[in-house]
């Protein structure tokens, strides 16, 4: 009998997966974008991971992965400068407005 998956537990890190998927034939932008944003964002304090990938199976489609030593770390990011930046720009760049998906660790 397979072993079942430990609980959920709950911990001080924030972790996050936005998706963007970019309007045709601003795929390259999006992706600069992005890339910045990564370079950027790696420096801010509490900063546990912060990476961008391609979607394969989609075209156009980025995802990012991020982690937080704290929810706090979290917030304060959000009011960064290039954060701001970045939401407000982004916009005219996607075909559907961005997603993030809040994540817990099972262990």
């Amino acid at each position: 009998m397979p072993k079942p998956l430990p609980n959920r537990q709950k911990t001080p890190e924030a972790w996050l997966m936005p998706v963007f998927i970019a309007k045709a034939g601003h795929e390259a932008e999006l992706r600069e974008a992005l890339h910045s944003l990564q370079t950027l964002s790696r420096k801010d304090p509490g900063c546990l991971e912060y990476k961008v990938f391609t979607d394969e199976q989609q075209p156009g489609t980025f995802v990012l992965f991020e982690g937080w030593a704290r929810s706090e770390d979290l917030k304060a990011h959000n009011e960064k400068d290039h954060v701001k930046e970045f939401v407000g720009a982004v916009d005219p760049l996607l075909s559907v407005p961005f997603s993030v998906t809040s994540l817990t660790p099972l262990t």
